[in-house]
């Protein structure tokens, strides 16, 4: 676009209302992670993850993962780890959306009301 080459990066994300390349993929880690959770993808929630016990009073929300340690370096960069402690971040409202558009909706609007 014309007249964006002497501004930097974050001037540039802002006048074009974008994220940076960081939060578009954090953003597509969570997308991803709710449709695997409520089984909008033909994938089986098990294979990734481990549902956090609900018998203890954990605080966060109801979909809430274990995180499961890995001693390999290999293994914490996996998409299964990687991602759980973001995903266990969000608050209830985030998560109790009732369908892939309203939980993006739901997300962009928490981070708005973080001041991100």
């Amino acid at each position: 676009m014309h007249g964006l080459s002497n501004r930097t990066y974050p001037e540039r994300l802002k006048v074009l209302g974008l994220y940076s390349l960081e939060r578009r993929r954090l953003r597509d880690y969570r997308i991803q992670m709710y449709k695997i959770l409520i089984g909008k993808e033909n994938v089986e929630y098990t294979q990734f993850f481990t549902m956090a016990p609900t018998h203890h009073n954990t605080r966060g929300h109801s979909l809430r993962l274990y995180v499961s340690r890995s001693t390999l370096r290999l293994r914490q960069n996996f998409f299964s780890q990687r991602a759980v402690n973001d995903w266990n971040g969000l608050p209830q409202s985030v998560v109790d959306a009732s369908s892939v558009n309203s939980f993006k909706n739901r997300l962009d609007k928490h981070w708005k009301d973080m001041g991100d």
